[in-house]
């Protein structure tokens, strides 16, 4: 069994810096955090456990499992009520106001920690994660660009997987396998406790309008009603689209790339509204600029939308999504959420996923998504590949 060392890196610091600088703003004295998600974007790897933070004192890591994690920060403990013990070993006071991941956690955890660190100040070390996670480190843009890359390569292949008369669950399994086989690690995390998806969503035909309960642009109906989103087993049909949004994680970052073929021709009317998906894209990708209100940018995509009376066709029919992209990172739904509502600023090395899409009775859906960091020029996309309707039967 190889030994792993927890070491302070200068990414480590770099993302550190990031948190305190969070948790002063929510006037949170320590975090306690849990999250595999949190745990990883800290300690680098994912691990059984708990890791303190308090302002102006190294992090410390107490580990349940795996039992070959070392360091000098690294503590194995078998429980949480072990904590408060090493910390005041390390002159450490226990805080006066704990942040724990309350939206994460169950009730019974919440209780169980507080009680724990003798607390009953407790603040939401959640939020304060998404803020910290919300801006990438220069190395989390190289991993999602690498990301990008090969996410790209795995969807170049699309076009030599289409057999006639194909379902669309028959097609996601064969491209599933050449999203593996490119080094895809087969996961999603994501954020919030009653969002659940496999490997993406491949959309057939009227299926794309299929209403569903998780927040995805376009959802469909699914395979069965336990899991009620994505393809739904319906053969693919001449004249229809499909749209493939499907997995990105390679490294333990998520890039979200949507593109749509058809089922050879489609009619004008359907080629027309991805031109102006493209078209909201284009300009997003000028217009998103630091310092410019989330907000912003859904009113410029409603703007262009209703210049060509499309209204009931974008991000749905039948039941509308309530936003045209998200940040994405570690988990696939990260801050900022691109709603009318949203309250956050631009900022660089933000990374959105921005995803403007229609949908086309009788035919399906059309539109696109790429992945973009936030520049000072603009958003540099991420998720390079053709953005055209290609025909997936020449």
């Amino acid at each position: 069994m190889s030994a792993v060392e927890i070491t302070l890196t200068s990414e480590m610091q770099n993302r550190l810096g990031r948190i305190y600088e969070k948790m002063s703003e929510a006037d949170a004295h320590a975090l306690l955090l849990s999250d595999n998600s949190n745990i990883y974007y800290v300690a680098g790897r994912v691990f059984r456990g708990y890791i303190f933070i308090a302002a102006g004192c190294d992090p410390l890591f107490f580990v349940i499992s795996p039992n070959n994690i070392s360091g000098a920060l690294v503590h194995n403990v078998r429980k949480p009520e072990m904590i408060p013990d090493i910390l005041a070993e390390h002159g450490v006071a226990l805080p006066s106001v704990l942040a724990l991941e309350v939206d994460d956690l169950s009730y019974s955890d919440i209780t169980r920690l507080s009680k724990a660190f003798g607390v009953d100040d407790i603040r939401n070390a959640s939020a304060i994660m998404k803020e910290a996670r919300a801006v990438k480190t220069p190395h989390e843009i190289n991993l999602l660009k690498a990301d990008g890359v090969r996410q790209a390569a795995a969807y170049a292949r699309i076009p030599r997987i289409y057999k006639e008369d194909m379902t669309d669950v028959e097609f996601q399994i064969e491209l599933e396998r050449e999203l593996r086989l490119e080094g895809c690690l087969g996961y999603y995390r994501t954020s919030g406790r009653s969002m659940e998806i496999n490997l993406g969503t491949v959309l057939n035909g009227d299926n794309a309008d299929a209403p569903t309960p998780y927040d995805f642009a376009l959802g469909g109906g699914g395979a069965d009603p336990s899991l009620p989103v994505g393809a739904d087993g319906r053969t693919m049909l001449p004249g229809t689209t499909v749209m493939v949004d499907m997995c990105g994680n390679f490294n333990g970052y998520q890039t979200d790339l949507t593109r749509v073929w058809s089922i050879g021709s489609v009619p004008a009317s359907a080629l027309e509204m991805h031109d102006v998906a493209r078209e909201i894209l284009h300009t997003l990708e000028r217009e998103a600029l630091p310092g410019v209100p989330v907000a912003r940018l859904y009113e410029i995509a409603m703007d262009i939308v209703r210049a060509h009376n499309l209204e009931d066709y974008f991000m749905g029919r039948s039941q509308h999504a309530p936003f045209i992209g998200h940040g994405v990172g570690i988990q696939l739904n990260e801050l900022p959420v691109i709603t009318p509502r949203s309250r956050h600023i631009l900022q660089e090395n933000m990374v959105l996923a921005i995803e403007p899409k229609f949908f086309v009775p009788g035919v399906g859906a059309v539109g696109l998504e790429n992945t973009y960091r936030v520049t000072a020029s603009g958003l540099e996309c991420l998720t390079v590949a053709p953005e055209e309707i290609q025909d997936i039967t020449q």
